[in-house]
């Protein structure tokens, strides 16, 4: 009962990357059309692509505020109605200031998401299967993705107004969001640490542990004694309680580096650049309009395939050894691109494959386990604002890779631009190999005094 339980929230609150996933790619099909309609020039159309990725990373900056102040599970709710405003608002919008308005909203959900979603499923799953519950998340992201590559294909062939339905649609699933949300219960971490209500954690982790339940209370209580709420009432004592708060406190330092680091390798890896830009690298490699549509839907499949893959290896081997594979993976798909581009060898379908490979192998490392590594490495106190700090670098990069890869692309040529894209993995490799700790099959509490 416990474990279909804990699956079942965890599927719920995956939803939410869903959503995310969905509301992040769905614009891709309908950018073109809104560009036509209301007639926007260069910088117009790119500020309409952006406005998202603006509103996400200000999400991502904030999301620890409500989620700590108000509980993960009522920080959810924001997310869906802010999912279901922004999706009936653009798909209704009728000028350009609104639609701006209502995408920034979703792109605020998005950010928001991406902190409060991975901190409560890594709150409620035991730590034998924390790795691949947390990574439900990301494969409803990339689920997301490619159900939005496949609904704007569908949908473009309905008429003119074909925009408005393919940002309309995700007003489906944001009310099963919505809806779902009240059949799960409050994180017990949360209740213990930010509203001391012990005996309600109790009857949760009676549900997610039985046999263990007041030896897991008695640790997240004593993770949540810090030196200096003793009573002792020194100033000592005092300096201390407010550090252990802090994020950026000295005895935080590991974490934040490692969230910090893992997060910037993840988006200079050219993840983003590759999502957003597919069309347009297909359209560099010479491929038509039409076999880059067919390109861009394989990479969807693609990334989908090896992240349910992930999924099941996660916890049985650890996310370093995904993070070893992965990166030696990404290095050498990249350097077949850049060659490609260098010797003008883009006949066929070498620069598809070659990505495609660089996706799959994304997919099955970085991708699956960014928001588990992140979500572990934190402690119960700042765990939230740790999740936040994470979440922020990686949006904060993503925005940077979106906006400078065509000028890179069109100054640099596709060789030199992957070729950067190899070198950071190599770095990556090093960092892997040298400072990421291992945390399958430890509790949280337990990684706390670890790191």
């Amino acid at each position: 009962m416990g474990k279909f339980s804990v699956f079942t929230w965890a599927i719920v609150v995956a939803l939410g990357g869903f959503l995310f996933g969905f509301d992040t790619a769905v614009i891709s099909g309908a950018e073109r059309s809104i560009q036509l309609f209301w007639n926007l020039d260069v910088f117009q159309h790119g500020l309409t692509i952006s406005i998202a990725l603006i509103g996400t990373v200000i999400g991502s900056l904030l999301g620890s505020g409500p989620s700590d102040r108000f509980g993960r599970k009522n920080t959810l709710y924001f997310i869906a109605l802010a999912f279901l405003l922004s999706a009936l608002g653009t798909a209704m919008a009728s000028s350009w200031p609104s639609f701006l308005a209502f995408r920034f909203l979703g792109g605020l959900g998005v950010g928001v998401s991406s902190v409060t979603a991975p901190i409560y499923i890594s709150e409620i799953s035991p730590a034998d299967r924390r790795g691949r519950l947390v990574a439900l998340f990301q494969f409803n992201v990339v689920l997301g993705i490619l159900i939005s590559y496949l609904s704007n294909y569908l949908i473009s062939q309905t008429g003119e107004s074909s925009w408005r339905w393919m940002l309309g649609v995700q007003a489906v699933p944001s009310v099963i969001f919505l809806v779902l949300i009240y059949t799960i219960p409050e994180s017990p971490r949360w209740l213990i640490l930010k509203k001391g209500a012990i005996d309600q954690a109790r009857k949760v982790l009676q549900i997610i542990n039985p046999l263990n339940v007041e030896e897991e209370l008695a640790q997240i209580q004593k993770s949540a004694i810090v030196k200096g709420n003793s009573g002792g009432g020194t100033l000592e004592d005092a300096a201390a309680e407010k550090a252990a708060g802090h994020l950026f406190s000295s005895r935080y330092r590991k974490p934040v580096m490692l969230a910090v680091l893992f997060a910037f390798f993840n988006q200079v890896s050219g993840i983003n650049a590759i999502i957003y830009y597919a069309p347009r690298i297909f359209e560099m490699a010479g491929l038509g309009a039409h076999s880059s549509l067919l390109s861009t839907v394989g990479i969807g499949s693609v990334n989908f395939i090896f992240t349910l893959l992930a999924i099941n290896f996660i916890d049985r081997v650890g996310r370093k050894v995904l993070m070893k594979i992965g990166t030696v993976g990404l290095i050498a798909s990249l350097l077949l691109v850049s060659f490609a581009f260098y010797t003008n060898n883009l006949s066929g379908f070498i620069i598809p494959l070659c990505l495609m490979l660089f996706i799959a192998f994304f997919a099955f490392s970085q991708g699956a386990v960014i928001w588990v590594f992140i979500s572990e490495i934190f402690p119960n106190q700042v765990r939230a604002q740790g999740q936040t700090l994470g979440s922020s670098v990686h949006w904060v990069m993503a925005t940077l890779i979106a906006f400078s890869f065509p000028y890179f692309a069109e100054k640099l040529g596709g060789g030199h631009t992957f070729l950067f894209f190899a070198a950071m993995m190599v770095l990556q490799l090093i960092f892997v190999w040298r400072m990421m700790p291992e945390t399958k099959g430890r509790s949280l509490e337990q990684l706390e005094e670890g790191l």
